[in-house]
């Protein structure tokens, strides 16, 4: 795939075989070809598929009949993007079926401790990804890949090897490729690469997932409404079936998500420290915003620039004034980390130093040679430039440093600029 220029108001554009497939699969819903989305139907197929039928003593209706409704009724959906998320949520249900299976065969996975738990939890675009793929080149580091995000029980027996999960991951990612040429330059999913653990809280249908893919806004705001310690408790269980599958040290995880929730991750994960980087909010925003917008177009053919900043920018004000609440128990904020952005772009070693210190460990010469190879392996810039500006979701700098002036107040407390 050549370098591409990416830029936040060609989101839009996408291949002319996705417009033309989306349109004549339209025509011919007359002819009763609508992809449908009912929940009934949905566990029905999922159970075909794995041939099982316990979705567990946990599992809980009401996150995916909220969901359900949203998305048939809010969101818009194109053809394709209507097929997508059907095979999304059985696939998701099959992983909970088949997860339910292995712990009943094998009641040791449930009975382990968590390893130590790293969480980094910034905001959307400030260094997450780069920082969790640092992390986890180490060997004693766990990291939940791409291809176990997806899919964290096996399936069709391929047991610890993944190989069948493997296959399933890359043809996802290709499709992505083919889909959105250009969203590899804003965000990479290599089906191999770490990959963010909100997906393990989408086997219990309670994520910010959804609202970041598709136009689900009463979904969005009954999740903030409602105790979601059943999906932490649920991802819990999935970090033991990986750690079963394939040992290691220690966790890192990381996803934005985390900073509505440092307080589940921590009752849930055990042994937690958070790592939270932080960037200028005037630039971590607008670039996710983009990517937000480069997601949608992949489910809806009417998706609104202004609409997705006005529900995001409040959304991330929401999010960061959870996780500063949380620290002002200084219990709480002991457990915490503050990464720079700009000193991670500038130098991770110095980060990576800083964090190993902070758990009372030391970086060989051996694995910084590791991490300085990881870097060299992922350069910025590696799939294309990623260019984006607030106009075109119809916002300011004033608008986003009025919902957010209480962290960039905060920001400036750490000495973070």
């Amino acid at each position: 795939m050549g370098k591409k220029r990416i830029e936040s108001a060609n989101f839009n554009q996408k291949p002319f075989w996705f417009n033309a497939l989306n349109g004549i699969w339209k025509s011919t819903y007359a002819l009763g070809t609508e992809v449908k989305l009912d929940k009934d139907a949905l566990i029905k197929a999922a159970r075909k598929e794995c041939n099982l039928s316990d979705l567990g003593s946990d599992f809980w209706d009401e996150p995916l009949d909220k969901l359900l409704y949203s998305v048939n009724n809010e969101a818009q959906l194109h053809p394709v993007g209507r097929f997508i998320t059907k095979k999304r949520l059985v696939n998701l249900l099959s992983v909970r079926l088949r997860a339910e299976d292995y712990f009943k065969k094998y009641p040791e996975i449930l009975e382990q401790e968590i390893y130590p738990v790293t969480v980094i939890l910034g905001l959307q675009r400030t260094g997450t990804t780069k920082l969790q793929r640092l992390l986890a080149s180490d060997p004693d580091c766990r990291a939940i890949r791409s291809w176990e995000a997806l899919n964290p029980s096996p399936i069709k027996g391929d047991d610890h090897t993944g190989f069948e999960r493997i296959k399933f991951a890359k043809m996802s990612e290709n499709a992505l490729k083919y889909m959105s040429p250009g969203f590899f330059a804003i965000h990479p999913v290599e089906h191999l690469a770490p990959e963010e653990d909100v997906l393990l809280l989408d086997v219990s249908f309670l994520s910010t997932t959804a609202e970041a893919t598709m136009h689900v806004p009463s979904y969005a705001s009954w999740l903030e409404t409602i105790d979601q310690s059943s999906a932490y408790a649920y991802s819990a269980k999935l970090m033991k079936f990986l750690q079963w599958q394939q040992p290691a040290k220690k966790w890192v995880l990381k996803t934005p998500h985390h900073l509505e929730f440092p307080d589940l991750a921590l009752k849930h994960f055990g042994d937690v420290q958070f790592v939270w980087t932080h960037r200028n909010v005037q630039e971590a925003i607008p670039s996710f915003l983009s990517m937000v917008a480069y997601s949608r177009v992949l489910f809806s053919n009417k998706v609104d620039a202004n609409n997705v900043a006005e529900h995001w920018v409040r959304k991330i004000s929401y999010m960061l004034t959870k996780a500063m609440n949380f620290r002002m128990d200084p219990i709480n904020n002991e457990k915490f980390i503050d990464v720079s952005y700009q000193e991670l772009v500038e130098d991770s070693q110095a980060v990576l130093t800083k964090i190993y210190a902070h758990h009372g460990e030391k970086i060989s010469p051996e694995l910084a040679n590791v991490f300085k190879q990881t870097e060299a392996n992922s350069p910025k810039g590696k799939y294309g430039a990623h260019h984006y500006d607030l106009k075109d979701f119809g916002i300011d700098e004033a608008f986003i440093r009025s919902h957010t002036s209480a962290y960039q107040n905060y920001q400036q407390g750490l000495l973070i600029h």
